[in-house]
């Protein structure tokens, strides 16, 4: 689905970015996994993606600042000579009632959540707009949809991707470009792994399937934004919840 494709994703050397990018090498594609993880870790994932007769590339970086994504770009175009899909997926949670919420457990979610994704962005459309095509896939959630108790800084930020998302789709369409955005709900990840069993079986009892997402579900649904089985979606925001939302 992907042969002759390129991505860069971000957050791309653990949970679900991880899985985002071992489910594209399988299908063809080359990756550069951007993370603020410790270098071993970034080059034993791009290692794990490379099994699949790809070219894999790590980049460790900080997507709140704007020379990581300039990096990024610049390596990824070195390395497979395009960008064809850029997938934001970096974010992080720092849950806390609003009374009890401090400054800097708000500004840091939206740092990275969603200026990290605008800087990231910004350089790839630069790229994708000479090329007049080009995907984006950007990590929203449910929270973002619908709020959640204890999560103003996460869901402002996954808020802030889906209206980002709507107005990128509309000012790149006319270059070939397409930009859509997922919404995951609860999916077993290092984020949940706080949770008890039996929070979770709690969780569960909530979702319409009965289970807590993987994230290969997640996967799955970026390797269709990300091919041209999607050639005429852009502006979508697409749910991965289990019926959660529902």
């Amino acid at each position: 689905m992907l042969t002759g494709k390129s991505a860069v994703i971000t957050g791309g050397a653990q949970g679900i970015g991880k899985a985002i990018g071992l489910e594209f090498c399988k299908n063809g594609a080359d990756v550069l996994l951007c993370d603020r993880c410790d270098e071993a870790q970034g080059l034993q994932a791009a290692e794990e993606l490379s099994q699949y007769g790809t070219k894999a590339e790590f980049l460790q970086g900080d997507v709140t600042d704007p020379e990581t994504a300039e990096r990024a770009v610049a390596k990824a175009k070195e390395a497979f000579g395009k960008i064809d899909i850029l997938v934001n997926n970096a974010g992080i949670t720092r849950d806390k009632l609003v009374m009890r919420m401090a400054d800097k457990d708000f500004t840091d979610v939206i740092n990275i959540n969603l200026n990290g994704a605008f800087y990231f962005l910004s350089a790839a459309a630069k790229v994708m707009i000479k090329q007049k095509s080009g995907a984006v896939i950007s990590l929203a959630s449910i929270a973002g949809v619908k709020g959640n108790p204890g999560q103003v800084n996460y869901s402002a930020s996954k808020a802030g991707i889906i209206g980002m998302t709507l107005s990128a789709a509309k000012e790149l369409g006319r270059r070939g470009i397409r930009v859509n955005a997922i919404a995951p709900g609860m999916i077993d990840t290092d984020m949940t792994a706080v949770l008890t069993d039996d929070q979770k079986a709690k969780a569960a009892e909530n979702i319409s399937l009965g289970r807590i997402g993987k994230p290969e579900d997640v996967a799955k649904t970026a390797l269709f934004l990300a091919s041209e089985d999607s050639a005429y979606i852009t502006g979508q925001v697409i749910g991965v919840d289990g019926g959660l939302i529902l």
